[in-house]
C-alpha cells in the first residue's frame, strides 16, 4: 500500500505520454524542445518546493499510500515524480488546446466568406 501514490503518478505519466503520442502534441512533436521545457519546469518547481521547505511553508504529510522515502528533509521521493506529471499534463493540455483553438479562425472565416457571397 505504501507505493500506491508513486504507482498512480507513474500511471498518470504513462497516460499523458500515450495521449501525447497519439496526437503528437509535445514530445512526439519536438522531443528536444519538450525535454528542455520539461527539465526547466521540473527544476523550477523543485527549487520552489525546496525554498518553501526551507521557509517552513511546505511540510510533508504522513500518508499510508506514500513510500515514506525522502530525498531531503520534508521532500518525499514522490514530489519530483508529481512535478514531472504536472509539467507533462500542463504541456499536453496547452498544446492540445492550442491546436483546437488554431482551427477556430479558419472555420469562422469560411462562414464569413459564405455570408459575403450570399
Amino acid at each position: 500500500m505504501g507505493v500506491l501514490y508513486l504507482v498512480s503518478l507513474l500511471l498518470g505519466i504513462t497516460c499523458m505520454l500515450l495521449l501525447d503520442h497519439r496526437f503528437r502534441l509535445f514530445f512526439w512533436r519536438d522531443a528536444q524542445a519538450a525535454a528542455i521545457v520539461t527539465a526547466v519546469g521540473v527544476l523550477f518547481l523543485l527549487a520552489w518546493d525546496v525554498a518553501g521547505i526551507g521557509l517552513g511553508i511546505f511540510l510533508r504529510g504522513e500518508g499510508t499510500i506514500a513510500t515514506g522515502l525522502l530525498l531531503a528533509p520534508e521532500l518525499p521521493i514522490e514530489e519530483p515524480v508529481f512535478l514531472l506529471f504536472l509539467v507533462l499534463c500542463t504541456m499536453v493540455l496547452y498544446t492540445g488546446a492550442r491546436r483546437l483553438l488554431d482551427r477556430i479562425p479558419a472555420a469562422r472565416s469560411e462562414k464569413q466568406r459564405e455570408r459575403e457571397n450570399v
